[in-house]
């Protein structure tokens, strides 16, 4: 038995608790899923320590991560390193990672896979994450070229009988979202959920993901988060994209991370610091009750109030985003 032929096997054991797993999933009727907003002008202050103080609200510490493997998801699209809303800062990433070290983490891997340009080395470089990873020992993973471990679509939004998903990521303890707070041409908005697009690896599912597109972008959005199961969200909004995102839209300051352990409620937090309805959002709408809450009253709202930093992201002027407009 080839390392392939035991990793597709140990995908298939894995997949066979996704049922069990998704009955005990947070939803509307459940006790509040707790949301931290934390104020970070810049990417030069101690964005550490506000991590740390995040977590904690959240009730976690080093007991949590103490000798896993943790798994770094960042926002990582395009090879531009002067203009920061497009991708996850460098800084954020860094700051993530030296958390959970000084945790006790076994190790720490940040890993992507491109959408658009399939050469990861030059979008790593010119993003500015690669010189930090280099200086920080941390290492990278290209998940478009990774080993497939096969799972049954066992949420089955889209009619994918079976996802492909990275060997690197099945392997892992804990799953971390690290997206931009980001508007998007066709979804509406790109944070927490939408970002695990990135971890369908190109070789099997093209680029940009078309089959993906072509399966419903929303619905697959679902599909893929109830297969990978994250366990963490830290959102990068401290300079966040507005207009035609995900990739064309202008800067936004809004000088906030926001965190989570239940994605939905998260994103659904994030929509709303945005001037957006989650409810409006449809892959979010979709998700309320089966993989989280999105209502404002089952969501523990920790840090800071999201009246006090809520500012209107603008939106394409597009039709099929008319309904969030409104």
């Amino acid at each position: 038995m080839n390392r392939r032929t035991f990793l597709t096997g140990m995908g298939g054991v894995a997949a066979a608790g996704l049922t069990a797993r998704l009955v005990s999933t947070l939803g509307e009727s459940s006790p509040q899923a707790p949301v931290f907003i934390a104020k970070a002008p810049s990417y030069e202050v101690d964005l550490e320590s506000i991590l740390r103080a995040g977590l904690g609200e959240l009730g976690l510490g080093p007991s949590w991560i103490r000798g896993k493997s943790v798994f770094l998801k960042p926002n990582l699209v395009e090879p531009c390193s002067n203009e920061p809303q497009i991708n996850t800062h460098p800084a954020v990433v860094r700051a993530a990672a030296e958390v959970f070290r000084d945790w006790g983490a076994r190790d720490v891997v940040v890993a992507e896979g491109p959408g658009h340009c399939r050469d990861a080395q030059l979008v790593l470089d010119q993003s500015g994450l690669g010189p930090v990873l280099r200086e920080s020992r941390l290492e990278f993973v290209d998940l478009n070229h990774d080993e497939l471990v096969f799972v049954p679509n066992a949420f089955h939004e889209t009619s994918l009988p079976r996802l492909a998903l990275p060997a690197t990521l099945m392997r892992s303890d804990v799953i971390v979202s690290l997206p931009k707070l980001k508007t998007h041409h066709w979804a509406g908005v790109t944070l927490s959920m939408k970002n695990f697009f990135g971890v369908m690896p190109g070789i099997y599912y093209g680029w940009p993901k078309n089959v993906l597109h072509h399966a419903g972008i929303g619905r697959s959005i679902l599909d893929i988060n109830a297969a990978v199961r994250p366990h963490l969200a830290i959102v990068d909004g401290i300079i966040g994209m507005e207009g035609d995102g995900p990739i064309m839209g202008t800067p936004k300051h809004a000088g906030l991370l926001v965190m989570g352990t239940n994605l939905p409620a998260v994103d659904a937090t994030c929509a709303r610091l945005m001037g957006i309805d989650p409810w409006k959002v449809e892959y979010l709408a979709r998700a309320s009750g089966r993989l989280g809450p999105i209502a404002d009253r089952h969501i523990a709202q920790r840090g800071e109030a999201i009246a006090g930093l809520a500012q209107p992201f603008q939106l394409l002027d597009h039709p099929s985003l008319a309904a969030l407009r409104g």
